[in-house]
């Protein structure tokens, strides 16, 4: 869908619709050695190669037995089967062999004795409390069986993964990439870390970097591009480069209706891409921009700190996942609101509040945020949401359920 004709503000769902919609022609993906494979996003199925365990093992330290010699009270000790022996003797009615954690169950013994249930005197083992049948025996294919898909394409990989493949003699696994997200914040007016304030109308730009935070906090890798100023050659030249080294390039500032906001321009004249739309009918970051040029996103944000952040989370996000391939959506919960909270606008609002879990249910509350303009980022501190009021929605009230964007 292009909205290069048209240039109208649509829905928030009809937005989220559009991105939900993409479908990448390709995605890339590499082979890691196993553990530096954490964090990223399984390519394929993981099948198991064999049975776990190969054999029937020990649960633990004790006596391979019969356990129908378990009546005989007395069973002669005849050898010793340590973890990673494999002995020829087998169990035989009224002897029993000591087997330790690990180890082959001898043949001819169907349950094992822990040692904490026997006194030993003798070489003989006197049984003092009985077990029931097949006790601390590890059968073939406890674990997992031959041909069984074990972890599955898409699947994050973590601790538990990375042992089971380990478990299977996996050296090197194939996820996809993460993708690249380049970040640049734009505007004559701001400054970056370090430099130096030289008249009043300089502001310090915090945008970059939070953006930034958030994409590494949820998996991208960033090439930070810093504060560009706002002209059409610079803005030009930060996006066309950025563009053959990254998946999705990201620009704050520069995409509202003045005299110098270059970028929703250079997108569609200079870069060719198609916009996929242009305004949403959103509160914060009604003039957003994204764009697409073969498996690659172009996305404007506003410039105000609290914008940029909410439309990040909102619209970069569900990138990101769609790279990684592994399903992930932005987390959306059910909460109670504590007190009523008007709607102020015909728009979708999201409004930072506080989330909290009590007795295993989300209520919500607003207290220590700031009301003013987009550009509060402080109210985003702490155990924060996003209230969501639909533009079709009327004033909410104390004790109503609601949605949120758990941040």
């Amino acid at each position: 869908m292009s909205c290069d004709i048209k240039n109208r503000f649509i829905s928030y769902n009809e937005s989220i619709k559009i991105l939900n919609d993409i479908v990448l022609t390709k995605q890339t993906t590499k082979k890691l050695f196993l553990t530096d494979a954490i964090g990223y996003t399984l390519a394929s199925d993981i099948i198991a190669s064999h049975n776990s365990p190969e054999y029937p093992m020990s649960g633990m330290d004790g006596y391979a037995i019969k356990f129908k010699d378990l009546e005989l009270g007395i069973l002669n000790i005849t050898d010793y089967n340590p973890a990673g022996s494999e002995i020829t003797s087998e169990v035989t009615t009224g002897n029993c062999i000591k087997t330790f954690t690990g180890s082959l169950i001898p043949k001819g013994s169907d349950t094992l004795i822990p040692i904490e249930n026997v006194t030993v005197k003798d070489e003989k083992i006197i049984i003092n409390e009985k077990v029931e049948f097949g006790y601390a025996t590890r059968d073939v294919g406890e674990n997992y069986a031959k041909d069984e898909v074990l972890i599955k394409k898409g699947s994050k990989i973590g601790f538990s993964q990375i042992g089971v493949m380990a478990s299977l003699n996996i050296i090197q696994v194939e996820v996809f990439t993460k993708p690249i997200v380049s970040i640049a914040s734009t505007g004559s007016e701001i400054l970056d870390l370090g430099e130096i304030q030289i008249n009043k109308a300089q502001i310090r730009s915090s945008n970059h970097l939070t953006l930034e935070a958030i994409a590494k906090q949820y998996g991208a890798e960033v090439h930070q591009k810093g504060v560009v100023k706002d002209d059409r050659e610079s803005i030009s030249n930060l996006i066309k480069s950025s563009i053959q080294s990254s998946d999705i390039v990201v620009t704050t500032g520069g995409v509202s209706v003045g005299d110098y906001d270059f970028v929703k321009d250079i997108i569609k004249d200079e870069i060719g891409a198609t916009v996929l739309y242009q305004g949403v009918n959103i509160k914060p970051g009604m003039h957003i921009i994204v764009a697409r040029k073969d498996d690659k996103f172009i996305v404007g944000l506003p410039g105000f700190a609290y914008s940029s952040t909410v439309t990040f989370l909102l619209y970069i996000l569900p990138l990101i996942f769609k790279f990684q391939g592994n399903g992930e959506v932005l987390p959306i919960v059910d909460a109670v609101i504590k007190k009523d909270f008007p709607k102020k606008t015909k728009k979708t609002v999201f409004t930072a509040c506080n989330l909290t879990l009590e007795d295993g249910k989300y209520f919500i509350d607003f207290d220590g945020k700031k009301s003013g303009t987009s550009a509060i980022l402080t109210n985003m501190l702490g155990d924060v949401g996003l209230l969501i009021q639909d533009e079709k929605s009327s004033d909410i009230k104390a004790g109503e359920t609601v949605k949120v964007v758990v941040i």
